[in-house]
Formats: C-alpha cells, sequence, structure tokens
C-alpha cells in the first residue's frame, strides 16, 4: 500500500490540478508519467456546455483519428448473404444473424463495436437491453447501420471512434496510447476536438467548449488550455 502511494504521488509530482498547459505540454506531461508495465491508453475529456437531457443538446458523432487508436478493435456484423460475406472480406471478427443474436442473448459479447445492414435492425433492436447499456447499439448517425458494411468495419479497425456526451455534459475518449509520438497524440487530439466541435448542436447556448483534459490509464489528469486544441 506504502508502494502505491510512493507511485502515486511521484507521477503526480509537477501536475497542477488548477494550471490550463498548452496542448504540447500536456501530452509531454502525460506520456513522462505513464510508466505502467502496460502500454497505457491515452484519454482525452471534454466539458461541453450542454444539457444532454434536452434532445437538442445532444452531442454524438464518430472521427476517424489519423493515426489511429493502437488498439485491435473487435467487430460483429449483422448482416445476411453478399453483405455478411463483404464484412467477412473487409475483416469483421463475428458475423451473423439469428446466430449472432443467440450468441450475445447468452452474454458471450467478446466484440467491442456492432455493425449491421438496415433490414437487421428489427432483428437487433431485441438486444438493445443488452448493448445499449455498453454502448454498442449501431446507429445511422454514426455509421454502424448501413449498407457499406465493408467501409465501416474497415473505419471501425483503422481507427474510427464514437463518441455521445454523458449526463453531466462530458463526452470522453481514448484517442491513442502513451507509446505514441506526442504529433501522432496531438493530431489525434485536436481531429477528436474539431468533431466534437463541429458536432455542436443547436441548442447549445454560451460557452460550449468549458474544459478540456487529458490523462493515461493510470496517471493524473493534465488540463489543458482549450485554444490549444480547439484553434
Amino acid at each position: 500500500m506504502a508502494k502505491l502511494a510512493k507511485r502515486v504521488k511521484k507521477i503526480r509530482e509537477g501536475v497542477d490540478p488548477k494550471t490550463l498547459y498548452v496542448l504540447t505540454d500536456a501530452i509531454s506531461m502525460v506520456k513522462e508519467r505513464a510508466i505502467a508495465k502496460f502500454d497505457e491508453t491515452v484519454e482525452v475529456s471534454m466539458n461541453l456546455g450542454v444539457d444532454p437531457r434536452h434532445a437538442d443538446q445532444m452531442v454524438r458523432g464518430v472521427v476517424n483519428l489519423p493515426n489511429g487508436t493502437g488498439r485491435d478493435v473487435r467487430v460483429a456484423v449483422f448482416a445476411r448473404g453478399a453483405k455478411a460475406d463483404e464484412a467477412k472480406a473487409a475483416g469483421a471478427d463475428i458475423v451473423g444473424a439469428e446466430d449472432l443474436l443467440e450468441i450475445v442473448q447468452g452474454g458471450k459479447i467478446d466484440f467491442d463495436r456492432v455493425i449491421a445492414t438496415p433490414d437487421m435492425m428489427p432483428l437487433v433492436g431485441r438486444l438493445g437491453k443488452v448493448l445499449g447499456p455498453r454502448g454498442m447499439m449501431p446507429n445511422p448517425k454514426v455509421g454502424t447501420v448501413t449498407m457499406d458494411v465493408a467501409g465501416a468495419v474497415k473505419a471501425s479497425k483503422g481507427g474510427a471512434v464514437e463518441f455521445r456526451v454523458e449526463k453531466a455534459g462530458i463526452v470522453h475518449a481514448g484517442i491513442g496510447k502513451a507509446s505514441f509520438d506526442a504529433k501522432a497524440l496531438e493530431e489525434n487530439i485536436k481531429a477528436f476536438a474539431d468533431a466534437v466541435i463541429k458536432a455542436k448542436p443547436a441548442g447549445a447556448k454560451g460557452n460550449y467548449v468549458k474544459r478540456v483534459a487529458i490523462s493515461s490509464t493510470m496517471g493524473p489528469g493534465v488540463r489543458i488550455e482549450p485554444s490549444s486544441v480547439t484553434a
């Protein structure tokens, strides 16, 4: 316990929770403190001036990170016939229809993202209580309900990241690994922030991006001057 407390104290040294750092400095600080025995994920969080309880203030979308996520994303596809074949050829990890429904209902969910052709949605809809809480329910707004299943699979494998604002007005996502070079992380963070800004809902009033911070899996949060991300 004492060793853990010492480690936590060490990685928090030099990080002032009240200071707003420019993005390049914040990235350096996060990388320096990612000292776990595994390749930590770097996550960005943005506090937005929205109340998602109102339909006209919901923020949701998808962004293709220029340098990928560094993560192996397992993709499940609900499709039949030729579209199922296209999904398999594009690299989908599991493809099916009623058989895949039974697998998911049985509690076996060894995938990270679900894609479906439009005709499969009545079937997939029966999994709402299972997939919904996990943020995996296919949605046309983020390109996971589509006839272009091959394109969606490749995008998911290549660095497509979905985002959706939570009740407290926060949107967050993993945008890379601590092993990425600083430039790659900077480009990914800016791409994510740009997508969130472009998804600004009509009902949002006043200051939209209120706070931005990045952190690694085991590291402290480092606050960022919003203008260095959103410029």
